[in-house]
């Protein structure tokens, strides 16, 4: 089954960009921003791509504080984690 055939879960994606974007689900990245797996939601879009976001967060004094949103489009077809 592709990528494309199949409703894709996070965890999913994350196996499936470990060659194109190493180091976007890695335990320090997600740690620096606050995050964790299953602080993204995803969202099929109509040209095939899923929208993959998740609140990220600055600790200032020891408080967490929303510092904006992570997103991303991941392309099932070159398994690519797109801006736009």
């Amino acid at each position: 089954m592709t990528a494309e055939a199949m409703k894709l879960k996070i965890e999913e994606i994350k196996e499936l960009t470990a060659q194109t974007a190493p180091n976007f689900f890695s335990p320090e990245t997600l740690k620096f921003f606050g995050q964790t797996m299953y602080s993204f939601s995803l969202i099929k879009q109509d040209d095939g791509r899923y929208l993959i976001s998740a609140p990220s967060y600055w600790y200032i004094n020891g408080k967490r504080t929303l510092m904006g949103i992570t997103k991303r489009y991941f392309n099932p077809v070159t398994n690519q984690l797109d801006l736009e």
